[in-house]
């Protein structure tokens, strides 16, 4: 299972947002740097409407949604690359996961402490993502000095790898993340450049985090405006907003308690189906469904898997001996209110091993061995 570890500044809001997701308490959220040393782990579902939707039609009471892992990382200080704070730990755990949620703090409280002291958040973006950089410099020197014997002697592999790493040397020296070094790579470079193992490569995403009372109104708050502003120009992704504290506190309330509370605060909704879907996203992951008569059930795939790939991930079986998917899109499903209507439209197709599968397919696997 791919993971997404949440990382950011100490007390920014990571424990409380790790417990916020995985509806427990088993991340230890104290007001004091470093309280999590060890990094927490928790599966979550994927909140995804289109799994009831095709119950309905298909007539069946069980759903059963898709999961991800969550990590919940060490907090970071100015000088992690070299040792500081928890730095070597919070580096190895970071280079065990898969994608990033960098969560920032962006609010004021006097009764919670902040390292820096003051709240900026540009800043603590900019701490944070230069001790990745520091820290990829360094094993980029690193992997250079491992290879230069062969690059001597004018091994070809060699002389590509090196070459690739003089320009995400290059890069990251502007204190760019390498993850925005738009190289176009042949398909023997992309092997390469995968086995750099780069923390700044990896995917990510910004959740700025508020309190309680900003959440309602977090538009046009000045701090979220920064670092969607900073984060789309010099980490070219998207920014969401949470609220830990109060999915925390959503998290020991029963579904009808909880939608009262989201309604008393003037909040459609919280923020953590939008944050999971996007970190799904973000780790490249699609979802194809399939069904019997007594349940419905969400598959992770990856994106550009093809049929016989995603028939793998039910049964290795059925990957073997794959004779054929029969598929339709959930959408058409859902209109059609039936199999057989969806097929008398022509809107049930059959297709191949090769065939590559839609996110939101629904999928019947024929297959002998």
């Amino acid at each position: 299972m791919l993971k997404a570890g949440i990382i950011g500044l100490p007390n920014v809001g990571k424990s409380t947002l790790f417990n916020a997701l995985t509806r427990s308490h088993k991340a230890p959220a104290e007001n004091y740097p470093f309280c999590t040393i060890e990094p927490n782990l928790g599966v979550v579902t994927v909140p995804d409407p289109r799994l009831q939707a095709i119950a309905n039609v298909v007539k069946v009471g069980q759903t059963i949604p898709a999961t991800i892992e969550f990590v919940d990382i060490a907090g970071l200080v100015k000088g992690a690359s070299r040792g500081e704070g928890l730095g070597n730990k919070f580096l190895s755990h970071i280079r065990e996961v898969d994608a990033l949620v960098h969560v920032v703090r962006c609010f004021e409280d006097p009764d919670i402490v902040h390292v820096a002291e003051t709240i900026d958040p540009v800043r603590d973006i900019t701490t944070v993502t230069t001790e990745l950089i520091l820290a990829d410099l360094e094993a980029v020197a690193k992997r250079l000095e491992r290879i230069s014997r062969d690059v001597k002697r004018g091994d070809k592999h060699a002389l590509l790898e090196a070459q690739l790493l003089e320009k995400y040397r290059a890069h990251l020296d502007l204190g760019k993340p390498a993850n925005t070094l738009n190289l176009p790579l042949a398909p023997e470079e992309k092997v390469i450049v995968k086995t750099f193992c780069l923390l700044t490569d990896k995917p990510v995403i910004f959740a700025a985090n508020l309190r309680e009372a900003e959440a309602a109104t977090a538009g046009n708050n000045p701090f979220v405006m920064q670092v969607r502003e900073y984060t789309r120009t010099h980490h070219a992704c998207d920014t969401l907003v949470v609220c830990a504290q109060l999915e925390s506190d959503l998290g020991d309330l029963s579904p009808e308690e909880a939608q009262d509370f989201l309604k008393e605060l003037q909040i459609t909704e919280g923020s953590l189906s939008a944050l999971i879907r996007s970190t799904y996203q973000l780790l490249g992951l699609r979802t194809f469904f399939t069904f019997n008569d007594k349940e419905v059930r969400a598959w992770t795939i990856h994106t550009g898997d093809t049929a016989s790939r995603a028939a793998g991930t039910i049964h290795t079986d059925f990957e073997r001996g794959f004779i054929k998917a029969e598929t339709v899109f959930w959408e058409d499903l859902v209109k059609q209110g039936s199999v057989a209507h969806a097929r008398d439209h022509g809107l049930y197709r059959i297709e191949g091993r090769d065939y590559p599968v839609r996110d939101g397919d629904v999928l019947l696997f024929k297959f002998h061995v």
